[in-house]
């Protein structure tokens, strides 16, 4: 089974990253593009066939490695 985790930052957290890939954007022509927040995404191949385990042991893995809980909010999503 398969777990996709999402981390962004929290809102009010600055993201110079975002930031800077916005300024990119625009200078190659996408001037309709609004403010944007960088992130990342981590895929997990489990050993799992419970969905609601998987889910567990994700969030789990998410909160004590995966995401800084001071700054990050994460989702994750159990795909078959």
């Amino acid at each position: 089974m398969r777990a996709v985790v999402t981390v962004m930052l929290k809102d009010g957290v600055l993201d110079p990253q975002g930031k800077a890939i916005g300024q990119a954007l625009h200078g190659l022509g996408f001037p309709q593009v609004g403010e944007v927040r960088a992130g990342k995404v981590i895929e997990l191949t489990l050993d799992e066939r419970d969905p609601q385990a998987a889910r567990v042991a994700a969030e789990q893995m998410a909160k004590k490695l995966l995401a800084n809980s001071v700054i990050e909010r994460f989702e994750v999503e159990i795909v078959a």
